[in-house]
């Protein structure tokens, strides 16, 4: 009998060519800058406590990188970051004599342009639990307290002090980056280390207990409270006004003593604008009020305790508004 099993048909045993992976893309030139462009940023403001200073050389270090890329015979370079890294110190570095000469004409007392290192309404547990992811890198700012200390080291001092206390590069690494030897290297941190630590306590208060002072110190002087300024005042606080020749609300010289400092504040605050607002902001990390009067900034306080957390030692008064500009609301 013939066989009526049906039968299936013979299968393709034949293997289809696997597609070949396509090859990951270099990032372009404009990316790599970018992905860098924080860290670069931070390094460089800590350097030299301006951000307009800080924008001119991260804009001559994407020059330069820019120029470096195109170039058709130039070697690839196998890590851009410490390349980025390199040419932004060293700029920051050349930068500093152009601040230096801009100081000696300086009207009254200089501080550091203020950095917003967190958003509104950032302060607090949110802002201690890094939520305010976007503003990591320039949370990397040292304290305005620290940024006056750093601003009596020379430039390379100063560079080898953020690089190593700030960003924690090796003494090794910093040589590479500046073109010094190791040893020279070292010998800058441990001048530079010596000369902080005599003008700066290594203690510092905890955020929470910082923005409570800074919140109550607020209250009181704007409050025209006399006594209650008093009591939160060190007796040898000092009142330092950056106003550069172009606000009334800063003197020539800074004030001391607990006293002085106290009804000054007093009789300033009773000639506040009627549409003051104060807003609570984290700059260069601290707790520290800025104040508006409608949608524009004209002062930022910051407040500096003393090394048992409870009274203030010195007060950042900054209302020159050429350092107020990236101030938004």
């Amino acid at each position: 009998m013939p066989d009526t099993t049906s039968k299936e048909p013979a299968k393709n045993t034949a293997t289809t060519p696997a597609t070949p992976p396509t090859p990951p893309t270099s990032p372009t030139p404009t990316q790599v800058f970018t992905d860098h462009r924080e860290l670069l940023f931070s390094l460089v403001y800590n350097m030299l406590g301006s951000v307009a200073d800080t924008e001119d050389v991260l804009q001559e270090t994407w020059l330069a990188w820019a120029s470096r890329s195109a170039a058709p015979d130039a070697a690839p370079v196998d890590h851009p970051r410490a390349y980025l890294v390199r040419i932004a110190v060293n700029g920051a570095v050349a930068r500093r004599a152009a601040i230096t000469r801009r100081r000696e004409t300086y009207v009254g007392s200089w501080l550091p342009e203020p950095l917003v290192t967190a958003p509104a309404g950032a302060l607090g547990p949110a802002a201690d639990t890094g939520d305010a992811a976007e503003a990591a890198e320039r949370a990397e700012s040292v304290s305005l307290a620290m940024m006056v200390v750093l601003e009596t080291l020379t430039p390379l001092e100063r560079a080898v002090f953020v690089l190593h206390e700030v960003f924690g590069y090796a003494h090794t690494e910093t040589a590479g980056i500046l073109g010094r030897t190791p040893a020279a290297v070292r010998q800058l941190a441990h001048r530079a280390r010596e000369h902080v630590q005599a003008r700066r306590p290594r203690y510092r208060a905890e955020p929470k207990l910082r923005q409570q002072v800074t919140e109550r110190f607020v209250a009181a002087a704007f409050g025209g409270d006399l006594e209650a300024l008093l009591r939160l005042l060190a007796p040898d606080v000092t009142l330092w006004s950056d106003g550069g020749g172009k606000s009334k609300a800063a003197g020539p010289r800074p004030i001391h003593g607990s006293d002085n400092v106290a009804r000054l504040l007093v009789a300033r605050a009773a000639h506040a604008p009627a549409d003051l607002d104060i807003r609570y902001r984290q700059v260069n990390g601290d707790p520290s009020a800025v104040l508006f009067s409608g949608e524009s900034p004209f002062a930022v306080l910051v407040v500096d305790l003393t090394p048992e957390g409870d009274r203030v030692s010195d007060i950042y008064n900054i209302t020159n508004p050429d350092k107020l500009t990236t101030l938004n609301s």
